[in-house]
């Protein structure tokens, strides 16, 4: 028998879905409460992705798999480390939860659902944040549910964080090392 590698024995949870859906407040919350290390996917973002994004312009593919090739190289050192994480990324498409994914077998979305007139609220009473309730259209056109084959599971996120939490938290003991507090800290 061989003995699981680091990486197997890990988990990465993707807080996944469009802008406003609660990807920060839910991922932070699970963070906290399982004691794991916390990156929120928009620190990755290149300067010019967020310059473009805080103009109103929707980025294109060429902008996002630099960004997203950041994203799943964090989520390597993780798994090398054999440390369980929390991380948000839009993840949109099919193709960009393939890349964070490749070679990275922690990886483990929780797609956050919301109605899109939930959505557009949140939006409106959002301050402080690049991106504009203008592009939540090209979000939602460009979004793609996760499939059977993809690991991860779709969470309601109308409602309060905690409910939220509740359910992400619901289907982790299952996974590789989830549950257990990161010895080495957040970070």
């Amino acid at each position: 028998m061989v003995a699981p590698t680091r990486s197997q024995l890990t988990t990465s949870v993707v807080v996944m879905g469009v802008s406003g859906c609660g990807k920060t407040a839910v991922a932070r919350a699970a963070a906290e409460r399982l004691g794991w290390p916390y990156q929120e996917g928009d620190e990755l973002h290149p300067p010019a992705n967020v310059a473009k994004m805080a103009a109103g312009e929707a980025l294109d593919d060429g902008d996002r798999w630099p960004w997203l090739r950041a994203i799943a190289a964090w989520v390597g050192g993780r798994e090398r480390a054999g440390r369980d994480a929390i991380l948000t990324c839009s993840a949109l498409k099919r193709s960009y939860r393939d890349l964070l994914r490749k070679g990275h077998p922690s990886v483990w979305f929780a797609h956050l659902d919301v109605r899109p007139e939930v959505l557009r609220v949140r939006l409106e009473a959002r301050r402080g944040h690049f991106m504009p309730a203008s592009l939540l259209g090209s979000q939602l056109a460009t979004l793609q549910a996760l499939q059977p084959d993809e690991p991860g599971t779709t969470l309601s996120a109308d409602g309060p964080v905690d409910d939220v939490l509740d359910q992400l938290l619901r289907p982790l003991p299952g996974r590789r090392g989830a549950g257990k507090p990161d010895p080495g800290g957040s970070s």
